[in-house]
């Protein structure tokens, strides 16, 4: 009965990250109710085992990464994660659309999280919510940079080249404040460097949504430094709370930071500071970069200013959406 429902439905297979695929055994195929047929290298076989996000892939009438550049990475043997052939197959059929913010959630003139609430006019405000947010990790209520981050403790987000250069960094007249929780390997070398100094860095293992709100509102910059992010939403929301952002060229973070240059300062077009090359040497040197122009208070405000009037809106992914709903109605109608 749903499959005859079913049957003329056109169908759209949002990726979003590659490195998880829903593999199984192969002698749990039956528990799919799929045909048996199905199970070849052409279907949802892999490598012996089931992958039923290869099997999205083939049977979608067509694919939506979250981030234009993600759509195109996961096509290529660094980042398909084993079905970059299978995607190339598919290339015709793959678009990518930026993830959106809920800014009803995401604005610190209207956050009910922070202890002072913000806009760019009144951007002054935004120092109370750094020492709110200094006070919070028990860190000297000191005016130097505030460094940030939210993220989950894995190699994909970049920890292995922070730990890399943590030391250099925090010989620095800088705070660090990193919330998350993820590999025990991470957690225990980030709690040792917390204990060994204990007036720069922070290191909370836990999620909570009220604390990243006060990250993203006290800190000064954030720090991205994945390995490779399909998307990203802190960058976003770093815009928005004047925090600016520090990332590496991957994926959504490439589509929608603006490197710093002193001709986009001019321009005002400027977001934030990008590393090419993924390395902790390439990392600090961009830190580097960010701190210093953080002393030139007129470049900084710019910088500031180019994120929090950027538009991220769910309005405008939504919009995207439609018309690529409306291009796979067409698909169908042609088949």
């Amino acid at each position: 009965m749903l499959r005859n429902f079913y049957a003329g439905a056109g169908t759209l297979f949002t990726l979003h990250n590659l490195g998880y695929q829903g593999l199984f055994s192969k002698e749990e195929f039956p528990l799919t109710g799929l045909d048996n047929s199905l199970f070849t290298i052409k279907g949802l076989e892999y490598y012996g085992k089931i992958n039923l996000l290869k099997g999205g892939i083939i049977y979608s009438d067509m694919l939506s990464a979250v981030s234009p550049t993600y759509s195109r990475e996961i096509q290529t043997k660094e980042y398909g994660h084993g079905l970059d052939g299978v995607l190339r197959d598919r290339a015709e059929d793959i678009y990518g659309i930026l993830n959106g913010v809920d800014y009803t959630e995401w604005d610190p003139a209207i956050d009910p999280y922070i202890i002072s609430k913000y806009s760019f006019k009144t951007i002054t405000r935004k120092r109370k919510c750094k020492k709110d947010l200094q006070r919070h990790c028990s860190l000297p209520e000191k005016d130097i940079p505030v460094l940030g981050m939210v993220s989950r403790l894995d190699v994909q987000k970049g920890f292995d080249i922070l730990l890399e250069i943590i030391e250099e960094l925090l010989q620095l007249d800088i705070q660090l404040i990193i919330l998350g929780s993820g590999k025990p390997k991470y957690e225990d070398k980030l709690k040792n460097y917390a204990e060994k100094y204990p007036s720069k860095l922070s290191v909370n293992l836990l999620f909570d949504i009220t604390f990243s709100h006060k990250i993203e509102a006290g800190a000064d910059i954030f720090l991205m430094p994945s390995k490779y992010e399909p998307c990203g939403l802190n960058q976003l929301f770093s815009f928005k709370y004047g925090t600016v952002p520090v990332a590496h060229k991957t994926g959504g973070l490439a589509d929608t930071l603006t490197d710093y240059l002193p001709s986009d300062i001019v321009t005002e077009r400027c977001t934030g500071f990008l590393f090419n090359h993924y390395s902790g040497e390439d990392f600090l040197k961009s830190v580097l970069l960010a701190l210093s122009v953080y002393k030139d208070k007129t470049h900084w405000k710019d910088i500031v200013a180019a994120g929090m009037n950027s538009d991220f809106s769910l309005k405008r992914s939504a919009g995207e959406y439609l018309k690529l709903y409306e291009k796979v109605r067409e698909k169908i109608k042609k088949n």
